[in-house]
């Protein structure tokens, strides 16, 4: 019988995190495939009863090696037969298991997943993109702009200046900088900067709000969570991640004390950023807030937990978030490919025009 597969870790910065995230989504699905993406690239089934410091030394030991075809009606395999996948649910986080990469294979292998598709997985790893596609939307959001070679004239906007990875999450990279001397000695010095960087305005005196949204079994929103920030004004990784396991406690305001003007506009701007990005399954949505006014920042396509911690209003378990993941991912249309020409058509018409032209 057909059951789910957790597809977890991957070759990205993030990888640790991804690994609790798939653990804690293995333990409340129950009957699942554990498959476990190495730091290397390489694919293995995993004992789904297995603890973080399993693999504190990369692989765990008496792990199943698989491999991965790109092809419909393989997917993962084991010694050339394939794993009994209905859908594969993505706990990975940053890299190609969030950018688009896995969502594409797994188009291309005929597979359902759970969160967007590929595209959609694109638009919101890459933060230029991610802020110009809001601000076609008409969407409010801060002014960014790239620095990819480091030999870009300053923007329009003065500083200081926030510096993210222009393809990255979890605050892993991100830097102030007080004016754009500075920020093209960040670009030229930090290896998270390689692949290009974006800026933005740093907002004095703002705030941190995030909520998760979910599109299944109806769009519904979280509990609005207001974060602490680290002492240099930036929400960074130790908080999200190491202060507090990624779970609520000391340090974070959840759910936000929030004005009913700004607690609507994250309400009315979130299901506008859904549409837009095309979200799907469970993401967390970023905001900045000062003075009453709300401005989207970012999106987490795979949130860590599934930000499973800031559905407590309305409140729902880990074990209903996940499993409505995987139903909504079943009921789902499988995405297919057609070839053109594939009739021959498109070919007899290269060949009516290459002997005209000949």
């Amino acid at each position: 019988m057909a059951i789910p597969a957790v597809i977890f870790g991957g070759p990205s910065d993030e990888h640790d995190i991804s690994i609790l995230t798939g653990l804690q989504v293995i333990r409340a699905l129950g009957e699942v495939h554990g498959v476990y993406w190495s730091k290397t690239g390489d694919w293995f089934e995993v004992d789904p009863g297995l603890e973080a410091t399993d693999f504190v030394d990369g692989v765990p030991r008496r792990s199943r090696e698989l491999s991965f075809v790109a092809a419909s009606g393989q997917g993962l395999l084991h010694k050339k037969r394939p794993l009994d996948i209905d859908v594969a649910v993505i706990a990975c986080h940053g890299g190609p298991g969030e950018d688009g990469t896995l969502q594409g294979l797994l188009d291309l292998a005929g597979l359902r997943y759970t969160g967007p598709g590929q595209a959609s997985s694109a638009l919101g790893m890459d933060k230029l993109a991610f802020g110009a596609a809001m601000a076609a939307a008409g969407l409010p959001t801060l002014p960014r702009a790239i620095v990819s070679s480091g030999e870009e004239p300053a923007p329009d906007f003065g500083g200081p200046f926030i510096v993210k990875p222009r393809f990255g999450g979890s605050s892993i990279g991100i830097e102030l900088a007080e004016d754009w001397p500075t920020v093209l000695a960040l670009k030229r010095g930090s290896s998270y900067f390689d692949q290009g960087a974006v800026i933005e305005p740093f907002l004095i005196g703002s705030r941190d709000l995030q909520v998760a949204v979910r599109t299944y079994p109806k769009w519904e929103l979280s509990a609005i969570e207001a974060p602490a920030r680290a002492a240099e004004g930036i929400y960074s990784y130790d908080q999200k991640y190491l202060a507090w396991g990624g779970e609520v406690s000391a340090g974070r305001e959840l759910p936000a004390t929030l004005d009913p003007g700004v607690e609507e506009q994250v309400e009315r701007l979130s299901a506008r950023v859904t549409d837009a990005a095309g979200l799907r399954g469970i993401a967390r949505i970023d905001y900045l807030e000062r003075e009453g006014e709300v401005v989207v920042n970012e999106v987490n396509t795979i949130p860590g937990s599934m930000a499973a911690y800031l559905w407590i209003d309305p409140p729902i378990s880990r074990e209903q978030l996940f499993r409505d993941m995987v139903d909504e991912a079943r009921s789902g249309p499988v995405r297919r490919f057609s070839v053109a020409g594939s009739d021959g058509t498109a070919l007899r018409s290269a060949g009516t025009i290459a002997s005209k032209l000949g």
